[in-house]
């Protein structure tokens, strides 16, 4: 019986090892609108104070508080985006808008609803102010939501809505963000076709690259497709050197294992360095991690299993937190969550399993045992892709003989949103 020549690495110290090789790629500006979903490679300052000027939070009249209550004479009116050309004095009261810049001589703001608007006199319009104020009421002074100088975005951060939103407000029209990651995505095996085309005999469909190609674009990076690579020794390292040219990352999947046709190991063992070649998990256990030298970077090689549970299981679990690491998050890590089971699952004493389930929260109104609860999506065989549909969470079940009860307290990881759970 065939020996493997590595060495069983457990899943925590192979993924801290991913990622001690792992560095985040150098930052490049682009411009505000390109920056979604990016993470900021530098602090941000505001340049000035946010309001630059003091502004008024509501409609209503402009007033000098110690006058309070009374008829007062209305001297013009202040609307966004205009500088007011007068003084307010005492006796006297200006109508604004709401944002608008507080006229010279105004302390305060009187909503319009606590006024009733009066005959002019003269010609000059009048106004009831029915309420006292104090100063500075219904006024936004002067950097009161940022200051000048003020760090309003971390390096590090994600930018989504409300950071692009911040940055518009500074003036940020470029930034200094991390790429998204380019990898290759490459299958392998004399078996597989193409989606579009019907098998023959002994011939399946190439099901991974489609979903990894997807699993990439999820995770924030920019696939490029290798295609299938046959079984064949000098066609597979000419896509794989193509792969370490043009990406930041490889992903092949097939040709791991122990058999007589599974090239993938030498043929990266010949390109660059093989720092591990199994993995004491389930599903997943050939996983090969591997970094090349190319044009003076290093890239990242990831060959996952042919079976799709087990290559897209060891995507998550390795490739998502290196990916993460390159695209400049601080911290790649998946999420993980304390949950409860549904139902009782049974153990494996060889291997910790990374078992399928769907996540959803429980407040525990009717059963009085609030928080997550995980239900398993299945059968777990490596090849049941169906156990992935609605799996948004691994779980982390220990390896020992045995069944966890339901109820039990587990770990789970976080694969996929729990909309609609």
């Amino acid at each position: 019986m065939p020996v493997s020549p590595y060495e069983m690495w457990p899943v925590p110290d192979a993924l801290e090892l991913v990622l001690a090789q792992t560095q985040s790629l150098p930052a490049h500006q682009v411009a505000l609108e390109q920056a979604v979903g990016l993470t900021l490679a530098a602090s941000v300052t505001a340049p000035e104070p946010l309001p630059p000027f003091p502004a008024s939070v509501k409609d209503g009249y402009a007033v000098v508080a110690a006058d309070g209550p009374g008829e007062y004479t209305v001297l013009g009116e202040v609307t966004a985006g205009r500088v007011p050309n007068f003084t307010v004095t005492p006796g006297n009261v200006a109508y604004i808008t709401t944002g608008a810049p507080l006229p010279p001589g105004a302390d305060a703001v009187v909503m319009v609803e606590e006024t009733t608007p009066l005959p002019a006199t003269n010609g000059q319009p009048r106004v009831y102010i029915g309420k006292a104020v104090r100063s500075g009421d219904d006024i936004r002074a002067v950097g009161i939501d940022v200051t000048q100088g003020q760090q309003v975005l971390a390096a590090g951060t994600r930018l989504e809505a409300a950071e692009i939103g911040l940055l518009a407000t500074v003036g940020a029209a470029q930034v200094s963000v991390y790429p998204r990651p380019t990898v290759a995505i490459l299958s392998t095996g004399d078996e597989l076709v193409e989606p579009s085309h019907r098998p023959g005999p002994g011939q399946i469909r190439d099901s991974n690259r489609a979903m990894i190609r997807a699993a990439v674009q999820a995770a924030g990076g920019i696939p490029l497709d290798l295609g299938i690579g046959r079984d064949n020794k000098d066609e597979l390292m000419t896509l794989i050197r193509r792969g370490l040219t043009e990406a930041d990352m490889l992903i092949t999947s097939g040709g791991v294992s122990m058999g007589d046709l599974d090239l993938l190991k030498p043929i990266l063992e010949n390109e660059g360095q093989v720092h591990f070649g199994r993995i004491l998990m389930k599903p997943g256990k050939p996983l090969t991690f591997a970094t090349a030298h190319v044009a003076g970077r290093k890239r990242l090689v990831f060959a996952l299993p042919g079976n799709p549970v087990s290559s897209l299981v060891t995507f998550y679990l390795f490739a998502v937190p290196a990916l993460r690491k390159l695209a400049g998050w601080p911290n790649p890590y998946l999420q993980r969550v304390q949950a409860h089971l549904s139902q009782p699952l049974p153990l494996d004493a060889e291997r910790p399993e990374y078992h399928r389930a769907t996540l959803r929260w429980d407040p525990g109104v009717n059963n009085g045992c609030g928080g997550f609860w995980a239900r398993s999506t299945g059968s777990q065989s490596s090849s049941r892709l169906l156990s992935m549909r609605s799996a948004n969470a691994l779980l982390e079940l220990p390896q020992r003989a045995g069944v966890l009860e339901q109820g039990s307290m587990v770990t789970a990881l976080i694969i996929g949103d729990m909309i609609g759970i």
